[in-house]
């Protein structure tokens, strides 16, 4: 665990109107603080902000216990997803039943995958996800793919995704009984983007604060729709519940669609080995905050779908605009309005987290030399990743102009889960070809085999079943990430590096941002 330096490790001059000894992070110390805030639902460390000096030490050396690391883990999945994909997984399965089985089922998968990437996070200890551990695999073009991919495809898409979604929701109760117009929804989308872009590039502070507020409406609405479930439950609202396979007509693509929605809720398990510097014994509190903390999503997930087939069949579920909207409207009135106002802040507030660690990611593969080294680099009087910020709200806004939720989950789900699987099939060749690597946590090697071969299932059924052109766009996206890799990487052709360098000093000089101090191994 390296120590903070004096220095900004950038050699860049004190800007004009920039305090005194104002020193800019490193990235890996301010993307780690972002996230264990974000984590812990806390505020920036005492006697830290703007204009002060920040240090892995003031945040890497916090002593987190197993009920912390369960509520991280519970903090982070839960968000936008359990409000969006009910419709979706049962438009794909068509019965209750199935439904809920697809739901467990995603659940298991993420506890799998949890797993394997625990073993790796304790095995490579690099920040940057998936990032090192392919490079680690299979070299730098993998992991080049997978950074261009992230910043392409998934983290924007993801950005989108949330923003439409809680665009949906505050649009429902001012068109109750149809279809908000488009228009309005993506107007909306946009604004939000622009917002939460705005908030987490001007200051790490007020992006916590944001997170704080609407962490705590998140929980409050996934407990008001749960309880009443249950209470409409014990009242004897079963009807739902009887013959809940007839109507059922699954096919291979279907079921992987259905997936697809499912385990877009439960994003953010493959987070979870970012909490090992931040766990006391995290060789053993590690596996079980996994262990308890997925399975505890699960159950909320089910009990939150158990609850909304309590008051709508399979039918009106299908047919409503806003699954959470349609469910207080029939078990809160006159107090219905706390639900759609509670789940915008509940979606706004996933949006805000996923903007909030955008950094990291680009910090590292900046740092190998694998993208265009702005977007590395961190602002000297606001002490945030502004260039990845404003990058990734441009590219989701752009995302939104001609997608839907429906088929932005699926583009983002394919590209996802492709990494997955190979991340995954990475630690089955490390087995082999890195022997020597100490592997403190190291599950069964059936789980890697088998998380692997439902990845595979996951990319190749739905492209079989049903073809569609998203799915080649996508690959097209990535596949072009070669283009830049030979031109700007591996060959560094001397014209590109004079297109480059002049756009990185112009956006340099614009955004007033630094480089990076260097992370020494």
């Amino acid at each position: 665990m390296r120590k903070g330096s004096p220095s900004s490790g950038s050699g860049a001059p004190v800007l004009p109107g920039q305090p005194p000894r104002v020193e800019a992070p490193g990235a890996w110390a301010l993307a780690g603080a972002a996230l264990a805030i974000l984590r812990e639902g806390g505020t920036w460390p005492s006697g830290l902000g703007p204009g002060v000096a920040l240090t892995t030490s003031s945040f890497l050396h916090t002593q987190l216990g197993l009920i912390s690391g369960i509520s991280i883990i519970v903090g982070t999945i839960i968000g936008s997803g359990i409000f969006v994909s009910p419709k979706s997984v049962l438009s794909n399965t068509e019965a209750v039943g199935p439904c809920l089985i697809i739901w467990t089922a995603c659940g298991v998968l993420a506890t799998l995958g949890a797993l394997c990437f625990a073993e790796l996070g304790t095995m490579i200890t690099k920040s940057g996800g998936e990032y090192p551990y392919l490079m680690e695999a299979y070299g730098p073009i993998p992991a080049y793919l997978f950074s261009w991919a992230s910043l392409i495809v998934i983290k924007p898409s993801s950005f989108a995704i949330i923003c439409l979604s809680f665009s949906e929701y505050v649009c429902a109760p001012f068109y109750a009984g149809c279809k908000p117009p488009q228009l309005v929804v993506k107007c909306l989308a946009a604004a939000a983007i622009l917002f939460i872009s705005t908030v987490n590039s001007l200051s790490v502070r007020l992006g916590s604060y944001v997170q704080n507020i609407f962490t705590a409406a998140k929980l409050v609405i996934v407990a008001i729709i749960i309880i009443s479930g249950l209470v409409l439950l014990a009242q004897g609202n079963t009807k739902n519940f009887e013959n809940s396979f007839e109507g059922a007509q699954l096919s291979v693509g279907a079921i992987s669609l259905a997936f697809y929605n499912g385990l877009w809720a439960y994003d953010g398990w493959n987070q979870l080995n970012y909490i090992t510097e931040e766990l006391r014994h995290p060789y053993r509190n590690l596996p079980l905050a996994i262990i308890i903390g997925i399975p505890l999503v699960t159950a909320c997930y089910i009990l939150m779908n158990v609850s909304y087939f309590t008051v709508m069949t399979a039918t009106e579920l299908l047919q409503s605009q806003a699954v959470a909207v349609t469910f207080g409207d029939r078990v809160l009135y006159p107090a219905s309005w706390v639900v759609p106002l509670f789940v915008a802040f509940s979606t706004i507030g996933a949006a805000n987290g996923t903007c909030f660690t955008a950094g990291r990611l680009i910090y590292v593969a900046g740092r190998e030399g694998h993208m265009l080294k702005v977007l590395s680099y961190i602002s000297v009087r606001r002490l945030t990743p502004a260039p990845a910020i404003i990058f990734y709200g441009i590219i989701a806004t752009i995302y939104i102009i001609p997608g839907d939720i429906n088929s932005l989950v699926n583009y983002f789900s394919f590209a996802a889960w492709l990494f997955y699987g190979l991340t995954i099939l990475g630690l089955i060749v490390m087995r082999f070809t890195r022997k020597e690597l100490e592997r403190p946590i190291k599950v069964p090697l059936v789980i890697p085999i088998l998380v692997t071969l439902i990845s595979v299932f996951l990319v190749l059924a739905p492209i079989i079943s049903k073809p569609a052109w998203e799915y080649l766009y996508c690959v097209l996206f990535m596949l072009s990430g070669l283009l830049f890799y030979f031109l700007f990487v591996h060959y560094k052709f001397g014209w590109a590096q004079k297109i480059s360098k002049p756009i990185t000093m112009h956006l340099q000089m614009l955004m007033e941002v630094v480089p990076p101090e260097e992370d020494p191994e």
